[in-house]
């Protein structure tokens, strides 16, 4: 997966604490991250349906709906895309001493073994949603963590 995920998690995670738009510089300055990088994922999650901006001095991002509704599986393929992190090619119809076509009817051990990665991949990324990754911060970070970011950020808690 790339940064941009890691990325997009975290703003998602600070969006369930705040009642007003957030702009993307300020997200950016909260992580210390590149303000550029970060819009772009910021209109990726947009482009998703996960956040949405408000334009206008006060504009910003915001979820654009509960953070119980929005999954980690939802933020990676909006950032990263829905494609498997594995794509078999048949290498094993190639070379030397390729095996032949007609003896390739079902997918070889190797992409069973990745298919079934990615399946419990995708499962495990469906079965987390924002909400429990803020309460985890809660328990993680100590109780009142969002509110702080919330304050620092100058937008009041939701």
């Amino acid at each position: 997966m790339s940064g941009g995920v890691e990325w997009a998690l975290h703003c998602c995670v600070v969006l369930t604490s705040v009642a007003e738009p957030v702009p993307a510089a300020r997200l950016a300055e909260l992580h210390e991250v590149s303000p550029t990088y970060l819009a772009k994922q910021l209109q990726a999650l947009a482009r998703a349906g996960l956040v949405f901006s408000v334009q206008g001095k006060s504009g910003g991002y915001m979820l654009s709906r509960p953070p119980a509704e929005i999954t980690l599986l939802d933020v990676v393929e909006a950032i990263d895309g829905p494609e498997p992190a594995f794509v078999c090619t048949e290498i094993r119809q190639r070379g030397p001493v390729a095996t032949p076509a007609e003896y390739c009817t079902t997918p070889c051990p190797i992409s069973r073994a990745m298919d079934a990665a990615e399946s419990a991949r995708r499962a495990s990324l469906s079965s987390v949603t924002i909400a429990d990754l803020a309460e985890q911060v809660e328990i993680s970070s100590g109780e009142g963590t969002l509110n702080g970011v919330a304050a620092w950020l100058g937008t009041g808690d939701a």
